[in-house]
């Protein structure tokens, strides 16, 4: 499909489509494939609207940057940019440089939800394999080329882009893990998709169908520790992820990790990380 978008030319399509009496929770906006060579260009996360929305953006040759909450990256061929907006962020050619790229505006609740999760998780620069490549170029020429495209084939190339994307970001997630029973997997999926929960030990032997004693044993020879400090683990590599990827403050994050206060999630994070939520962001942002 990379080929063929690339047979098809430099193209910009705004999608003016109808709105819909039900709500598609992952559309399309625009969509091109461009070339920018010594000329002025320039985005400003913070610049653009109110409205949320997420830009997916893959190079294919020269190069461009990012500045994403103060750490600067380049943007190289075989790199796919994915970024949401608003955000402090600001992307750019640089003076007399050459960048050429495909690109997708994205929005909806579903969109935003998954490409949060992959930025928390693996940052705004993702390199990706090439049959990723291929699905995500597939969804750019059928937006850019489809004639007489609907909201439905449109959401629907919007959510092939994003499925590529979660596909290629979390690819070895499941391989990276060793096999465990399939309760204290469902256990592990629950307390993943639920870190801003209270997350009592006893409801989670209720969800693995054990007694708490049996449930803590079993855990704790499947994981390597106790449940509870398994869940604290979660907790503190997510707050890590938001600190870097987001602009959120403190007490944002401490309501989406399961923290009763901002106060409460400080105190934590300096006696596990030995340094202060806001310091541990300003230390990695400069280390980038």
């Amino acid at each position: 499909m990379l080929s063929q978008l690339l047979d098809h030319g430099h193209d910009i399509r705004v999608l003016d489509l109808a709105k819909a009496p039900v709500p598609l929770h992952c559309m399309a906006v625009s969509a091109g494939y461009e070339q920018r060579r010594n000329e002025v260009y320039s985005w400003d996360g913070l610049q653009r609207g109110t409205s949320p929305f997420v830009v997916i953006q893959h190079t294919l040759f020269g190069e461009g940057r990012l500045d994403f909450a103060g750490t600067r990256h380049r943007l190289l061929p075989g790199q796919t940019m994915v970024l949401t907006m608003p955000h402090a962020h600001r992307y750019w050619l640089e003076r007399g440089g050459h960048w050429e790229y495909f690109w997708m505006v994205l929005n909806g609740q579903e969109t935003l939800r998954l490409v949060r999760e992959i930025i928390a998780a693996r940052g705004p620069i993702l390199r990706l394999p090439p049959d990723i490549i291929n699905r995500l170029a597939g969804a750019c020429l059928t937006l850019i080329d489809r004639p007489q495209i609907g909201r439905g084939e449109a959401s629907s190339a919007a959510y092939a882009a994003v499925s590529a994307l979660y596909d290629g970001a979390f690819a070895d997630a499941v391989e990276r893990e060793p096999e465990r029973p399939a309760a204290l997997q469902r256990v592990a999926l629950h307390v993943e998709a639920n870190l801003s929960a209270a997350l009592q030990v006893e409801q989670l032997a209720a969800i693995a169908g054990m007694s708490r004693a049996h449930f803590v044993r079993q855990f704790s020879a499947g994981f390597g520790m106790p449940p509870s400090e398994w869940v604290l683990r979660q907790r503190l590599d997510r707050i890590e992820r938001l600190l870097v990827a987001t602009d959120m403050s403190v007490a944002a994050i401490a309501r989406l990790t399961g923290f009763s206060s901002a106060n409460y999630l400080a105190k934590t994070f300096r006696r596990a990380r030995g340094t202060a939520p806001l310091q541990f962001r300003q230390n990695r942002r400069g280390a980038g």
